[in-house]
């Protein structure tokens, strides 16, 4: 069968909006209206990720109000559209960053918080924040590495944009979404109508009308009465084993099914056998060991299966996960090893450039106009010095400080690389930024344990690394992402550009003050601050154990090894992502089932329009289609999550309409869900005699 030109690779790429064409795009309305949907979407996410561990991807909700907004001020430009959506995103990734670190300075009683005198009004309290020298050391470590993450990413940006491999399954989404508000209702009606389904389906969760999840108990041999010999028969050698484990049913979340369905069974199913290997082999087989021991930590008279929840979590989140964390490591240097040749053209071109005379503009392209390569090297150089000067104030060490910026500068460029690929791969939504920073927290903390550093200068000069690559390596990878969205719409690369470096700037001089007005408020209602039940900050917890943990020569060190082995295995086996596998082991349970069950909705309707004889015409349409219906169902979910972020964060109780809802009920919402993605595709296929429309997936 011979490859139709709309899908050819070989074809040259005709964006969205011809490069002949000129229309407005950088415009301060688009800026202002990018930076306020930034400061608002970048604090609901730090409210978020200190609650629940996790972000949700701005990208989509950024999206639509900036095209509601611009409709409102007078119509704005597809290009308009794409500057607010970009600049709105970064407060997202910027947020991650600082809820993934700057609380494991607390934790780690590395800073002190700021303290607020009673009876001072709001701004007054403010300003007592942004006067204390923690708001310039947070700020200052999130400046640097969201600026990194922004000159980082430019160097390679065209090697990772054009890869016809990436997928760019969000970015994709993103664009369906501008091209269907200017595309009318047909086009429109897909993607809104979808949006307002995800909406309602996640908001059914929330009024509790379903359970949109599930713990499901069984017992791994039987506690008191399970042993294993340690010997022939008759061998005193016997263990006492025995437990009762845990696995969570797939989520019912629109957004996660739609990114299964973007990204294909293939990738689904590599993410969530990382999942099946954690929670039905490792955890299963410690708790069989390990069960008497652990039955010694549940309070007295626990006799319920539930009991047995947190132990089984524990058990992945401290056990389980350090193993996944060596697995990526080894993912990382494979997944370097083999863009080798693809990382070194694009470094070699920028490089070039740097020697050759530049272009000028107006003799350029407009959708190949971007920041020169000779000034993105002179800004990493300031930045360096100015990270230099930041680490030996941080951690009070000359010599350390120096190693540390060079680690950061160092490892920080690889996993910002790194970064943009898996969100070329699964999205900013599931991009696993904490187990990247877990990676260079180990190395930055065996440096300094090499170099003699030890006690709180060295977990601060750790930290500090963590912390910069954190954010380094979020903005990355949504500025790949925004990058793939104005390739595909036809923006200008340098306008985006010049967009993000002003919004990580704004993102992180407001950022810290969300994050401070919460402890701030959960030491007021009596709680402990960062790390305690309201406010768990899980990622930042474990960041800070690590630091303090390799720096104090308490690392379980065995574990990190282990996952390494297991990841070289991997590349022996030639699975084709072991970093994929890796991440599904430190994903929950939950997540990466319900990613897998929208890439099985995939197959399934890729098949039966196999099945149904559709030409190449129809296939096209059937893609496009499931991809809109998708791309909806992820913004439905994102902007409903933010309303809800909303409430919580004003302490606003919503309704509840049962108290103990069902979870078969949202299997059967799950299933309505799969009946819309199949359904609605396949009855869309058009005409066989229609011409063939350009396919959604790049």
């Amino acid at each position: 069968m011979s490859t139709p030109s709309s899908v050819n690779p070989a074809k040259k790429h005709q964006p969205y909006v011809p490069e002949s064409m000129e229309m407005k795009e950088f415009t301060w309305r688009a800026v202002l209206l990018g930076l306020g949907m930034t400061v608002v979407l970048g604090a609901a996410n730090a409210y978020l990720g200190l609650r629940a561990g996790q972000t949700i991807a701005a990208t989509y909700p950024a999206a639509v109000i900036g095209m509601a907004v611009l409709r409102l001020l007078g119509r704005g430009t597809i290009l308009e559209e794409n500057i607010a959506r970009t600049a709105g995103t970064i407060g997202e990734s910027v947020a991650a960053g600082a809820v993934f670190t700057l609380p494991a300075f607390f934790i780690a009683r590395a800073w002190t918080p700021t303290v607020i005198p009673k009876g001072l009004g709001f701004w007054a309290s403010m300003w007592a924040l942004a006067a204390d020298k923690t708001y310039l050391k947070s700020t200052s470590l999130m400046i640097v590495g969201g600026v990194l993450g922004v000159l980082f990413v430019s160097l390679i940006r065209r090697v990772m944009v054009e890869d016809p491999d990436l997928p760019f399954p969000e970015s994709v989404a993103a664009s369906e979404i501008h091209k269907a508000g200017q595309a009318g209702a047909r086009a429109a009606k897909y993607l809104f109508y979808n949006i307002g389904f995800g909406a309602l389906v996640y908001l059914g969760g929330v009024f509790n009308l379903f359970a949109p999840d599930h713990d499901f108990f069984f017992r791994v041999g039987q506690l008191g009465k399970s042993t294993l010999r340690l010997g022939g028969a008759g061998s005193p050698q016997v263990l006492q084993a025995g437990g009762i484990s845990t696995c969570a049913g797939p989520e019912i979340s629109p957004a996660y099914i739609g990114v299964g369905y973007i990204i294909g069974p293939e990738l689904a199913a590599l993410n969530f056998s990382g999942s099946i290997i954690a929670w039905g082999l490792l955890i299963p087989l410690l708790i069989f060991f390990l069960g008497p021991r652990l039955h010694d930590y549940l309070p007295a008279g626990s006799t319920s299966d539930d009991s047995w929840l947190g132990l089984a979590n524990a058990v992945w989140r401290y056990v389980v996960r350090p193993i996944a964390v060596g697995g990526m490591m080894v993912g990382t240097c494979y997944t370097l090893f083999r863009m080798r040749k693809n990382l070194m053209a694009g470094l070699g071109k920028a490089f070039s450039e740097l020697r050759g005379v530049a272009l000028a503009p107006e003799s350029v392209a407009r959708t190949e106009r971007y920041m020169s390569s000779r000034t993105v090297f002179a800004l990493i150089g300031c930045t360096f010095l100015v990270m230099c000067v930041l680490y030996v104030r941080l951690s009070g060490l000359v010599s350390g400080g120096i190693a540390a910026a060079l680690v950061m500068l160092i490892v920080g460029f690889f996993f910002a690389t790194v970064s943009g690929y898996l969100v070329g791969v699964i999205g900013s939504s599931n991009n696993p930024i904490s187990g990247l920073t877990l990676s260079t927290l180990v190395i930055a903390a065996l440096l300094m344990v090499s170099m003699g550093v030890s006690g709180m200068s060295g977990v601060i000069a750790v930290l500090g690394v963590a912390a910069v690559v954190c954010v380094s390596s979020a903005v990355a990878g949504e500025l790949l992402q925004d990058f793939k969205v104005g390739y595909i719409l036809g923006g200008t690369p340098r306008s985006i550009q010049i967009t993000e470096l002003i919004a990580v700037v704004v993102a992180s001089l407001v950022m810290y003050f969300p994050l401070m007005i919460l402890y701030q408020g959960n030491i007021n209602m009596g709680g402990s601050g960062f790390g305690d039940k309201a406010l768990s900050a899980p990622q930042a917890g474990l960041m800070a154990s690590l630091a303090q943990g390799i720096v104090g020569g308490e690392m379980a060190w065995p574990l990190v090894i282990a996952g390494i082995l297991m990841g070289v295995a991997m590349i022996m086996f030639k699975v084709k992502s072991p970093m994929l596998v890796a991440i599904g082991m430190y994903l929950p349970f939950a997540t990466t089932s319900a990613i897998f069950v929208g890439g099985v909705i995939r197959w399934m309707v890729d098949r039966l329009r196999e099945r149904k004889g559709f030409n190449e015409a129809q296939k096209a349409r059937v893609e496009n289609v499931g991809v809109l219906v998708a791309s909806g169902l992820i913004a439905g979910e994102a902007l409903a999550g933010l309303v809800k972020a909303t409430f919580d964060f004003r302490n606003k109780t919503l309704p509840s309409v049962f108290d103990h809802p069902s979870y078969i009920s949202g299997v059967f919402v799950m299933l309505l869900i799969a009946w819309v993605m199949i359904g609605v595709p396949l009855a869309n296929a058009g005409d066989p005699s229609e011409p063939a429309p350009p396919v959604a997936m790049m």
